[in-house]
C-alpha cells in the first residue's frame, strides 16, 4: 500500500491555506502585502495559510486572493468546495438559496434553527447525530454551520423571522451552560433589526403542536421556495400552491406565538433557570 502523501494528512482548511501560501510565494509578495491587498491584515492571512482560521477564511478574502493572483475564481471555488463537503449534498442547494434570500421565515420545532445555533449547542447536535463519525468531520460540521451566519454580514442581508417553539429553548442540548450560551445568544441575535424572534409557547397547544419544521425563502423576484427536512434529507417546493398552504400555515403560528417583546422576557426566565 502507498504511503500517504503529506497532502492527504492535511484537512481542507489547511490544504487551502497551503495552495494560497504557494502562490503567494511564487507571485514573490508577502503576507503583509496580500493582506493589505485583500482588505486584511498579515496576521488574518499566517492564519489562513496555517488553516487555524475558524470558521474559516471569508468568500471577500478568496475573491480577494483571486484578484490579486490572477486566477480567475479558483479560490473562490476551492473554498465553495469546502462549504459544500462540510454539508450534506441534499443540503447544500437550499444553502445557495439561503444566501440569495430578501426574507427567511423559519418554525423550529425541538432544536433552534442552524443559522442561530452557538458553536458548542451545534457540536452536540452533530456528535449525537453522527455518534460514529471522527472528531474531525464534527468539527467541519460545526464550522460551517457557523458560517451561516454570514448570510446576515452581507451588505443587504435578509430579514430573518424565526419562531421557536417553547421546546427548543426547554430541551436540553448538552448541559445547562450549553443552554445558557444558547439562549444568550438568542438574545443577542434579536437586537438585530433584520432577526425577529418568536416563540411558540406550550399553551398554544392546538392547532401548533402538530406542525413540522419548515422554512419558506422569499426572493426579490418574488419568488417563494418552501423547504422541509426529514431524517433522511431536505427538499425543496416550489409549488405556488404548497408554498401558499405553508404560508397560511405560518401566519397561524405567528398569531399563536408570544409576542416580541414577550418572547424575549421568556427567554431571559429560562436564562436565569439554566444559569448556576
Amino acid at each position: 500500500m502507498d504511503e500517504p502523501t503529506d497532502s492527504e494528512h492535511l484537512n481542507p482548511l489547511q490544504r487551502f491555506g497551503r495552495d494560497v501560501k504557494q502562490v503567494r510565494l511564487a507571485r514573490k509578495l508577502t503576507q503583509k502585502h496580500l493582506g493589505t491587498s485583500t482588505g486584511y491584515s498579515e496576521g488574518y492571512v499566517s492564519k489562513v495559510e496555517s488553516g487555524t482560521l475558524l470558521p474559516r477564511p471569508s468568500q471577500k478574502f478568496a475573491k480577494g486572493c483571486d484578484k490579486v493572483f490572477g486566477t480567475g475564481e479558483l479560490f473562490e471555488g476551492l473554498l465553495r468546495r469546502i462549504d459544500d463537503g462540510d454539508h450534506p449534498s441534499w443540503f447544500s442547494p437550499y444553502l445557495n438559496l439561503e444566501r440569495k434570500a430578501s426574507r427567511i421565515l423559519d418554525y423550529s420545532a425541538t432544536l433552534v434553527m442552524g443559522a442561530l445555533q452557538t458553536e458548542e449547542y451545534a457540536r452536540v447536535v452533530f456528535r449525537v447525530s453522527n455518534p460514529g463519525a471522527a472528531a474531525e468531520a464534527v468539527e467541519g460540521k460545526v464550522r460551517a454551520r457557523l458560517r451561516r451566519r454570514e448570510v446576515f454580514e452581507q451588505d443587504r442581508p435578509p430579514l430573518l423571522w424565526a419562531i421557536l417553539h417553547e421546546a427548543c429553548l426547554r430541551t436540553v442540548v448538552g448541559n445547562a451552560e450549553v443552554m445558557s450560551q444558547q439562549l444568550e445568544y438568542l438574545l443577542e441575535a434579536a437586537e438585530s433589526p433584520h432577526i425577529v424572534l418568536q416563540v411558540m409557547p406550550f399553551s398554544a397547544g392546538a392547532p401548533t403542536a402538530h406542525m413540522k419544521p419548515f422554512t419558506v425563502l422569499h426572493f426579490t423576484d418574488s419568488r417563494s421556495l418552501l423547504y422541509t427536512e426529514t431524517r433522511v434529507g431536505g427538499r425543496m417546493h416550489d409549488s405556488a400552491q404548497t408554498v401558499d398552504t405553508a404560508l397560511d400555515d405560518y401566519d397561524l403560528l405567528r398569531a399563536h406565538a408570544l409576542s416580541p417583546d414577550e418572547s424575549l422576557a421568556l427567554i431571559k426566565t429560562l436564562l436565569k433557570e439554566y444559569r448556576p
